[in-house]
């Protein structure tokens, strides 16, 4: 079996387990596809105008948040503009939870078809698990776990750390590149979030990408 055929039994796999989890799902074969899956066709089928997103290292990536902040027909509140005070950031975090369409990243996907997040702030799970209309999630293959166990402690001991380092966070975890469940005023692992299944159905849209991309 090649690597290719692998990774689309993989990817296919997960997508009928969510869909049996009421979730809409996609196959994007890269990050630039993926682009275009919520610019031609999630955005024209939610009719989405106000849109919004959580920090994902995969939609910056692949140019999403840039091209939407670009659409003059879309008003696309930027999450985290740079230099913004921390009360006016805020503020646009509680904006972002009543947009039509909000599009962030996951932190793992199980194969039995369930979403697990952790967050500091948690505007990110706060809108994929309620306020905004629609939701678009976009998932890198690297993402996918056989369990939930297994989504947990990939957050842990990678993803967390990661994140920690990447955002310049003043935490154990940020130096020794694993979990010291710290208590850290820097923490980033506050909300534990398990989508088990999409309410209303297809409420929740998924790109699943076959590449590796994001934390």
């Amino acid at each position: 079996m090649s690597t290719e055929t692998y990774w689309q039994i993989r990817l296919e796999r997960v997508k009928h387990a969510l869909e049996a989890n009421n979730f809409a799902v996609f196959i994007a074969q890269d990050q630039a596809e993926a682009k275009e899956i919520v610019l031609q066709r999630i955005i024209p089928s939610t009719g989405a105008r106000r849109i919004s997103g959580g920090d994902s290292m995969t939609c910056i990536g692949a140019g999403l948040f840039e091209a939407l902040a670009n659409d003059p027909n879309l008003d696309f509140i930027e999450p985290f503009p740079e230099e913004l005070p921390f009360h006016e950031m805020m503020e646009r975090l509680w904006q972002a939870l009543l947009v039509d369409l909000f599009i962030t990243g996951t932190n793992a996907v199980t194969e039995a078809g369930q979403l697990v997040n952790l967050d500091m702030i948690g505007n990110r799970v706060g809108g994929i698990t309620f306020g905004p209309k629609m939701v678009a999630i976009l998932v890198g293959r690297n993402k996918i776990v056989p369990t939930l166990e297994d989504a947990m402690a990939r957050i842990k001991t990678y993803a967390a750390p990661a994140n920690a380092s990447r955002l310049g966070k003043k935490t154990p975890c940020a130096k020794t590149a694993r979990c010291e469940d710290c208590k850290s005023p820097d923490r980033i692992c506050n909300t534990w979030t398990i989508l088990e299944k999409s309410f209303p159905k297809g409420r929740v849209t998924v790109v699943l990408i076959n590449e590796d991309l994001g934390l």
